[in-house]
């Protein structure tokens, strides 16, 4: 609890802001929320392509940890910055580039009175400003993942509150021209994100290395940005496999939501509603995913291989309780939640029978996510990523494509035959488990 506790006041807060951003992008009509959910879900590609980038070298970094190797900790964190460069660049690169005409495929069907001009508008304004954070926000992943890793959840805390608090001030003020501030509306969200996220990455970068001497690991890591060539090797034999999955399971979202758009933009501007309250129940699953990694994973670093497999059984066991209890909340939330924002009564309506769809299969996606983290503290990327996004784009996405195009199934129909469908990984997942083939020590 002492490592999920911290972890989760920041996710939960983090999204508690994300929820009342998108509340008010919302006041402001269906074409600029539209706008700004198609962007997030694009963002929100390259966001998942980070985390799988440096997680690879993650997984070392919590068992380097629990050996007490510092010199093996500052390798990781230059494997991760050189990464994290690498994924930036070609993410602004290529939606600079390309921004446009890919949005441009979530625009299908306009019989609610949805203006698609109006839509790409705004999404193309937001995009706009939100490529200036991506530096930022990649740093910030790179500092206070190594910390996490290494059982410090205080600092990138204290950060991320600082964050969030600026970023919902800077909202109110620049979307709607209070507090002195002009009203910039779409672009005001944006700017308020990113203005927050560098002010997080100062807090994270400053925090680590003023304290060096409690974070003994900081201590010279960039007196060199060398990698010795063996561990390079490795971490990237680990890693990639986790990098492809991410890719690979985030293209699949951004399928899915492509395929939901085929009964409309209304069904987009629904989910979007539908997503911003789920968020706010996945912080549970994000503090017990992290959870699972630093813990198992430094037990299994020390040798204790035996703890470790005790350990994960009774996170597995509570990730249930926790899905359950997140089914409830969302559940009551589909009675009111849909009302706050300012849109047509259609769209309130199907974002409500989305949430309860969600509510329903909140314990099986806590379970399947803490398989995820069991199997990857081991190391066992490759089966990770066979058993998360290759499965996601080989099985759920054909489905919901197959339904979407070539039925005339309603959208809820669709999303309740991909949640089914996710049945068969969870099984497989456990399977996976219960076996043991997880259980290494990759530090020897």
């Amino acid at each position: 609890m002492s490592i999920t506790i911290p972890i989760l006041a920041q996710t939960g807060i983090t999204s508690l802001v994300n929820i009342l951003d998108n509340l008010m992008v919302g006041q402001t009509g269906t074409e600029q929320m539209t706008g700004v959910s198609i962007v997030n879900q694009l963002i929100y590609i390259y966001f998942l392509c980070i985390f799988g980038g440096l997680s690879g070298a993650g997984i070392f970094t919590s068992q380097y940890y629990g050996k007490k190797d510092d010199e093996g900790i500052r390798y990781t964190f230059r494997y991760k910055l050189w990464i994290g460069i690498i994924l930036t660049l070609i993410t602004i690169i290529l939606l600079s580039i390309a921004g446009e005409e890919i949005i441009n495929l979530y625009m299908n069907g306009d019989d609610s009175g949805v203006s698609i001009s109006d839509t790409m508008e705004a999404a193309l304004t937001y995009l706009r400003f939100m490529l200036f954070g991506l530096p930022a926000f990649m740093l910030v992943q790179v500092y206070a993942g190594t910390l996490r890793e290494c059982g410090e959840m205080k600092l990138p805390l204290i950060a991320g509150v600082i964050a969030v608090i600026t970023n919902l001030v800077l909202d109110y003020a620049l979307i709607f021209g209070r507090l002195g501030l002009p009203k910039l509306g779409v672009a005001g969200a944006a700017v308020a994100t990113v203005l927050s996220r560098y002010l997080e990455c100062l807090v994270a970068v400053l925090g680590s290395h003023r304290r060096s001497k409690k974070y003994t690991y900081m201590q010279g890591v960039y007196k060199t940005w060398k990698v010795p060539l063996s561990l390079a090797v490795e971490f990237f034999s680990k890693g990639s496999p986790l990098l492809l999955n991410e890719t690979m399971y985030s293209l699949g979202i951004a399928v899915l939501l492509y395929c939901y758009s085929y009964r409309g933009i209304t069904s987009v501007a629904a989910m979007n509603i539908s997503f911003s309250v789920e968020e706010f129940t996945n912080v549970l699953m994000i503090a017990l995913g992290d959870a699972v990694a630093i813990l198992v994973g430094q037990l299994l670093g020390a040798g204790r291989l035996e703890d470790a497999k005790t350990t994960d059984n009774r996170l597995l066991f509570f990730s249930i309780v926790a899905g359950i209890f997140a089914g409830i909340v969302l559940l009551i939330s589909s009675f009111f939640f849909p009302e706050l924002y300012h849109t047509t009564s259609m769209v309130r309506s199907m974002a409500r029978h989305f949430i309860l769809i969600q509510a329903f299969f909140a314990p099986q996606n806590t379970l399947i996510n803490s398989i995820y983290y069991t199997l990857r503290s081991g190391g066992r990327t490759l089966i990770t990523c066979l058993f998360d996004g290759l499965f996601l784009l080989a099985v759920s996405v054909p489905v919901a494509y197959i339904l979407s195009k070539y039925t005339y199934l309603s959208v809820y129909i669709i999303l309740i035959a991909v949640r089914f469908v996710d049945t068969i990984k969870c099984l497989f997942g456990l399977l996976l488990v219960r076996r043991g083939i997880w259980i290494k020590n990759m530090t020897e």
